[in-house]
């Protein structure tokens, strides 16, 4: 497993017990963006992306992140196709509910140690059609 692989692999580890809390794998000046959020935030530097985070974070209960693939897409980017869970404070919304039921994807940029980019998308298809890349159709994930 690569370098690039085990810190992503031990960032989704902490995000899958819920705990977002962990910065120490971001680079200082890192860019955050959700893609796909109405608004489509984004930000430069860990102090931006802890405040988009966190509000993110408050409008939802037991909000947690569980990795289906990992996919290695070249020396400095790794696809993590992810489903969410969670529900809506105000809405009582679920999570898991949106994305097409498809899921989701984080598209983290990595350079000497540390995420330098990080591109979340609530829907998995809208990530995979930025990056060029094509379902199977079956089983919705990446090729291989």
């Amino acid at each position: 497993m690569s370098e690039n692989l085990k810190l992503v692999h031990s960032i989704l580890a902490e995000w899958e017990r819920g705990d977002f809390r962990s910065v120490d794998w971001a680079h200082p000046q890192i860019e955050y963006a959700i893609a796909d959020e109405p608004g489509s935030r984004a930000g430069r530097g860990v102090a931006a992306m802890t405040r988009t985070w966190r509000a993110f974070l408050t409008a939802w209960d037991d909000y947690r992140v569980e990795a289906r693939e990992y996919h290695e897409l070249d020396a400095e980017r790794v696809l993590v196709t992810l489903r969410a869970q969670g529900r809506g404070k105000a809405s009582g919304l679920d999570i898991g509910a949106t994305g097409g039921g498809r899921g989701s994807a984080n598209v983290f940029h990595l350079r000497g140690g540390k995420v330098t980019r990080l591109v979340s998308y609530f829907d998995r298809d809208l990530a995979l059609a930025d990056l060029g890349l094509a379902t199977d159709g079956e089983a919705g994930e990446p090729p291989s």
